[in-house]
């Protein structure tokens, strides 16, 4: 399956993000993708009215990810926010397929509660793993501070997915960019497992008192760790090839899911 990272700013406005899913898709189909990546909050930058802004999945801006996604032909993963019961709302990412059909939606479990910042105070958290199934193949899904949380990865692993896919709008800080490479690379070396991520830059555009968004840096890492791409800080696009069969390889020889201990430490 070829994956393109679709590492695009993140404005305020959601029809202003849905015209670069548009041009990421063109992109990415140009470079004969299955499946797009995008950010967390693709809909729109965190510094937005979200509440404001949220919808429901058969709302406007998710039908505009799904006609984008038929047109090109290409499965989308992207970053929403949909309304919570208690004035909150959900820091969702939705999948769905090259026919345009929504297949599931992943409600971000793990909130951003750290380094001076309270997420739980507009997100309301999720509670279930999410894997489904987009370009043949099974797909779990992450977001952004769920990276630091090794049993969500596990669980994924262990629940059949063949690659996992994480949203980011990862904020710069001491160390942070240094931290997210490296919890990146060891969710796959742990599980043996693809990830694909794909992560926030700032706009341009937006007023320079708007708060940064993330610090970029999408990633494709191999079952054994290797980085594949690597964007960097800048706005792009890049495909690569999840190869099922070279997880078959490593596994076989690296065999470290089946030398779980359930019987200690559970499932």
């Amino acid at each position: 399956m070829r994956v393109a990272l679709c590492q695009i700013p993140a404005s305020s406005q959601p029809a202003v993000n849905l015209s670069r899913v548009q041009s990421a898709l063109t992109s990415a189909r140009e470079q004969g993708a299955d499946l797009a990546v995008f950010p967390e909050g693709t809909q729109a930058r965190f510094s937005a009215d979200l509440r404001a802004l949220a919808e429901p999945l058969d709302g406007p801006f998710c039908g505009g990810l799904a006609a984008a996604a038929k047109a090109a032909e290409i499965a989308v993963v992207a970053g929403v926010f949909e309304n919570a019961a208690d004035q909150r709302v959900y820091n969702t990412t939705v999948a769905i397929d090259a026919t345009g059909q929504i297949t599931a939606a992943y409600r971000k479990i793990h909130l951003y509660d750290a380094l001076g910042q309270r997420e739980s105070e507009t997100i309301a958290p999720g509670t279930e793993p999410v894997i489904t199934e987009l370009a043949g193949l099974k797909v779990g899904i992450m977001t952004c501070y769920d990276i630091r949380f090794p049993e969500l990865a596990r669980a994924l692993a262990a629940g059949g997915a063949d690659l996992i896919v994480i949203g980011s709008a990862w904020a710069a800080g001491l160390f942070k960019e240094e931290h997210w490479t490296t919890l990146v690379r060891a969710r796959a070396i742990e599980n043996t497992i693809w990830i694909a991520a794909a992560g926030q830059v700032p706009d341009p555009h937006e007023p320079p008192t708007a708060a940064p968004t993330g610090v970029g840096r999408s990633m494709l890492v191999d079952p054994m760790g290797a980085v594949r791409i690597d964007l960097g800080s800048g706005p792009g696009v890049a495909t690569g090839t999840v190869e099922t069969e070279m997880t078959e390889r490593v596994r076989s020889v690296l065999p470290s899911l089946r030398h779980r201990r359930p019987d200690i430490f559970g499932g």
